[in-house]
Formats: structure tokens, C-alpha cells, sequence
């Protein structure tokens, strides 16, 4: 198999790792508690993904993310009512689709100044390509916090967490942080039963013919696999094209697909793909297609996303 990149992985919204922390202000009686409950006062400073010192000065009223999983995130905050743009590529929550589209790839600079906001959520994933854009809108006098690449689940729990500060809502930052974690446990301890000799082995299928992809090791998908007790059949790293030989040589139990949201029958087109017929998964009829965003967006529905993993690739121990 040769490494490779889709259209689909190029605009994967991703997290990242916080280090940051607060500073007292005499003249603000804004209030917040961080994860260990320790007050603190606006202005916030925050050290970014970019080791950038972000000053937050009050906190923010009107809010512009530039990436769905930090969306997702605010959303879950329950500032909705807050955000008033959002990336083109934003499509949760349903309210999150109602929101002034900002841009995708290139930033509608103008816009997001017209909107005003008090904080701008970027992303580690495209800061480069908008170098100048983000510029703009520190020059403009907007509070920017640039997210890190979350490529495991302790980035995405610390990109909740600078969320949080950035936000003024740690608390339901922590919150949020743990109810995942409790989740995973869950995840966890129900596959711990699963004896070796009951162990599937997988492959993930994240664009399909002609140009067909799928997930190695050093991915987020791949420690989803690992969470859930399952073996990914693909021991290459990152994202890889496939050699549909090697994937009948390796005889997976499990086929996932990510991308029925887009292409019609993707289950179908698998299961019927040239030569595959003798593959255990196909002939036992088991491919399953998944939720593309819940697996690929590290975002609070991440967890989601392997739950519906252990629930497709063990149905008996997630009936």
C-alpha cells in the first residue's frame, strides 16, 4: 500500500493539546473556575497551538469558529446563542447550519470583522495557509485562539479544556471531559471480556473506489480500534491507499465504511467489489457503514463514534 491523502482527510476537523492559564484582573468581576476549581478573573491568557499569548479581556459575547469540531464543542457548552459564524463546513448541530458562513480553506476576513466578535476559535490544521487572515484579525483587535491538531483522545480532552478557558466555561468543560472518559471506561471494560481468540480484526475504509483509502497505525481512528479490543489489519502508518490484493490477503472479519453520507449504496459497492467475495466480512455480511463525522471529527460526539465501532464490530456484547 502506498501513504496518501483524500479530499476527505484534507478538511478532517481536528483538535488539539492546551497549555495555557489565567491572570487575576482587579478591574473585571467576570469569574471562572478552571478544571481544578481554582477562580479565576478576565482577562484570561491562554497560550495557543501557535505559542501565541492570547489575551482574552472579558468573557466573549459573540463568538466565530473557523472549525466544526470547535463548533461542536461550544455547542456543547451551550453557547449557541453566542456564535454567530461559523466554517462552510459546519453542519452540526442543525442550529450550527443557520450561522454566517465565514469560509472553508480560505477565510472570509471581512466577514468575520463585519460580525464582530470577541473571540475567534481557529484551528492548528490550516493556521499556516491563514497566516495572514488570522493576522488580520489580531491586527483587528479580535482575541484569536488557535486549536492544536488532536491526534488522541487526551488532545481532544485538552482541546475542551482551552475551550473552556477561552469560553468561560471550564466548569462544563470538565464536565464534559469526564462524562467521555466514563463513557470510554464503559467501552472498555465491556470488550476486556472478549478473549483473544474472539478478537476481529478490522479494516476501515475511508474513500472508495476508484482512489481507495483507509487508516494505519498513528491515526485517531486506529486508537479507536485499540479502545474498542479490535486489530487494525493495516500496519502501515497514517493514511494509506489501498492494494485491494492485500486486503484479501489479510481476510478482515469487519469492514467499516466512513463515507455513506456521500456516496450512495457504499456498503453495497464493498460488498460487490471485483475478488472480494471470499473476504469473511463480506461473505458473513459484515460491513458497516459509519458515521464519518462522528469517527473523524475529534469533537464531543467522538465517543459516539466508538461506541457505534464496538457496537458494529461486537453487535453480541452491544446488543
Amino acid at each position: 500500500m502506498k501513504k496518501g491523502y483524500t479530499l476527505l482527510i484534507a478538511i478532517m476537523m481536528i483538535l488539539g493539546a492546551l497549555t495555557g492559564c489565567g491572570q487575576t484582573d482587579q478591574t473585571s468581576s467576570s469569574q471562572n473556575k478552571t478544571e481544578q476549581g481554582e477562580k479565576i478573573t478576565y482577562p484570561v491568557k491562554i497560550k495557543d497551538a501557535v505559542n501565541k499569548e492570547v489575551v482574552i479581556k472579558k468573557k466573549p459575547n459573540k463568538i466565530v469558529s473557523l472549525i466544526p469540531s470547535n463548533t461542536e464543542i461550544a455547542f456543547a457548552f451551550g453557547l449557541g446563542d453566542k456564535i454567530v459564524g461559523v466554517s462552510d463546513f459546519d453542519n452540526y448541530p442543525k442550529e450550527a447550519t443557520k450561522k454566517t458562513k465565514v469560509g472553508g480553506t480560505d477565510l472570509n476576513v471581512e466577514k468575520i470583522i463585519s460580525l464582530k466578535p470577541d473571540l475567534v476559535l481557529a484551528h492548528a490544521s490550516a493556521a499556516h495557509d491563514s497566516k495572514d487572515g488570522l493576522q488580520q484579525l489580531r491586527d483587528a483587535g479580535i482575541a484569536v485562539v488557535v486549536v492544536n491538531d488532536a491526534q488522541n483522545f487526551t488532545q481532544v480532552y485538552d482541546s475542551i479544556d482551552m475551550i473552556g478557558k477561552a469560553t468561560g466555561e471550564s466548569e462544563k468543560a470538565d464536565h464534559l471531559i469526564q462524562n467521555m472518559k466514563s463513557r470510554i471506561a464503559a467501552i472498555k471494560k465491556k470488550t476486556a471480556k472478549i478473549k483473544a481468540a474472539d478478537k476481529k480484526k478490522v479494516y476501515v475504509e475511508i474513500s472508495g473506489a476508484p482512489d481507495i483509502y483507509t487508516v494505519g497505525k498513528n491515526t485517531f481512528m486506529n486508537e479507536m480500534l485499540s479502545v474498542i479490543h479490535a486489530d487494525n489489519i493495516v500496519t502501515e502508518e497514517g493514511w494509506v491507499k489501498v492494494d485491494p490484493e492485500e486486503i484479501i490477503r489479510q481476510n478482515p472479519d469487519v469492514i467499516i465504511t466512513t463515507y455513506g453520507y456521500y456516496v450512495k449504496d457504499a456498503v453495497k459497492q464493498v460488498s460487490n467489489r471485483k475478488g472480494w467475495q471470499e473476504i469473511n466480512a463480506i461473505k458473513h455480511k459484515q460491513v458497516i457503514d459509519v458515521n464519518s463525522d462522528e469517527v473523524t471529527r475529534p469533537g464531543p460526539r467522538i465517543v459516539k463514534g466508538v461506541e457505534d465501532l464496538a457496537k458494529a464490530v461486537y453487535p453480541d456484547q452491544f446488543k
